[in-house]
């Protein structure tokens, strides 16, 4: 069912075949990873633990199939074969003969590990299994089995029946024959495709949480959230960082920060764990850092949110202080900059290429400025890497250490691009 894509340039590994695939978890993740795979013709099993979230789940789908019908993208008879197609499960034994299966549960190692080795034995010799994990260790979850060859990243972004990024992360031991298959498979389904490595993040979440990290700081330090989404929009992002958390969940962000302090990461306390804890999970509940009127997906300022916050700069003891729009610009942007720099050199991503692909086709970077690399290149390295020295010697902090890739292209008066 696949193409003939190898992997990357150079690798003459063979995709399997794949034609039929399990989803594990038919949440917000599961159903729309499932609606893509249905979409292209491909059965799919979709299992979940309780029947109460899988009916949930295949009527969002549905619901979602209807919506796209009433727009005249596609039939009714059409969305009565692409629901025919997804066949509901409560059991791991309906996966014994796909030839590949995503896991889409929540962010929890342990929760994942255990469905891995329970995958280990239920699948067939063979079956890609795959973690649709945001920023877990895939070598972590593949020790969970006996087969870590077979084990890969694939990493759907949000609303994932869309978002057209598949971002596939390779495990030490992941063989080129599987990473060929989800390279290939992800035309197949209407994505674009990036390989790349195993570390936290990745490459787009490592990123997009320093800048994320950057702009709670800057609303701490005086900013509000509606300033420094204004500023990114400006730049032309469709959303700015705090309306993507409310898009994405504010859960998720709380979860992911509560896993890394569970491991013994010192992550500081923030408001928006705060907004957490109060039930404020973003669009979902109609509030999270703006409120939602209902039906619509405008974000509206909350002045309970204002209060929120100056709450807790006075339990911080910080006095607010005014921010221009260009110390938000330099502080979101030039953060990923940095970082992105240091992914290229330790091998995350082949090129810089890889890093505007997925930050143009999963974040909304703003395709006329090329992708984040291609921006800091016009911009100029050597004003890039003077600022960011500026704030590593005002500010401190890791991640302002100016990344050695960066010093190095800024001196010889090169850009990302010639990396």
């Amino acid at each position: 069912m696949t193409d003939r894509t190898p992997t990357q340039p150079g690798s003459t590994a063979q995709p399997r075949r794949i034609a039929t695939v399990g989803i594990i978890g038919a949440g917000t993740m599961g159903g729309g990873i499932a609606m893509n795979f249905a979409n292209a013709g491909l059965k799919v099993t979709l299992v979940e633990a309780a029947s109460e979230a899988l009916d949930r789940g295949l009527a969002v789908v549905r619901r979602n199939y209807e919506n796209s019908a009433r727009k005249g993208r596609i039939t009714p008879e059409q969305v009565e074969e692409r629901m025919a197609l997804i066949r509901p499960s409560l059991s791991y034994d309906d996966l014994a003969d796909v030839d590949l299966v995503i896991e889409a549960v929540f962010e929890n190692m342990e929760v994942k590990q255990q469905i891995f080795a329970r995958l280990d034995r239920v699948c067939k010799p063979g079956a890609i299994l795959a973690t649709n994990t945001s920023t877990l260790d895939i070598d972590t979850i593949a020790a969970a089995t006996e087969r870590p060859e077979d084990v890969v990243g694939m990493h759907f972004f949000s609303p994932a029946n869309v978002m057209k990024l598949l971002e596939n992360v390779r495990g030490e031991k992941t063989s080129a024959e599987v990473r060929a298959s989800v390279m290939a498979i992800a035309p197949v389904i209407g994505k674009v495709a990036v390989m790349v490595g195993n570390g936290y993040g990745f490459v787009g979440n490592r990123m997009l949480h320093k800048r994320g990290a950057e702009a709670v700081a800057l609303v701490n330090e005086g900013a509000s959230p509606q300033q420094v989404d204004q500023v990114l929009t400006g730049l032309g992002y469709p959303m700015g960082q705090f309306a993507m958390s409310d898009l994405a969940g504010i859960d998720v962000g709380y979860r992911i920060r509560e896993e890394r302090r569970k491991s013994g990461e010192d992550v500081p306390a923030s408001w928006l764990d705060k907004l957490a804890e109060n039930g404020r999970l973003g669009q979902k509940t109609g509030a999270g850092v703006y409120r939602y009127e209902e039906g619509s997906r405008t974000p509206v300022p909350d002045p309970q949110v204002d209060q929120l916050i100056a709450d807790f700069r006075r339990e911080q003891g910080i006095t607010p202080r005014e921010i221009s729009d260009q110390e938000i610009l330099e502080r979101c942007m030039y953060v990923m900059i940095n970082e992105g720099a240091k992914i290229l050199e330790e091998g995350i991503a082949d090129r810089p290429a890889d890093i505007d692909t997925v930050w143009i086709y999963g974040y909304g970077f703003p395709k006329d400025l090329g992708g984040p690399m291609t921006w800091a290149d016009s911009i100029g390295l050597k004003t890039i890497l003077e600022t960011i020295t500026r704030f590593h010697d005002t500010r401190g902090g890791e991640q302002w250490r100016p990344a050695p890739l960066l010093a190095q292209l800024a001196q010889e008066g090169r850009g990302f691009v010639d990396h």
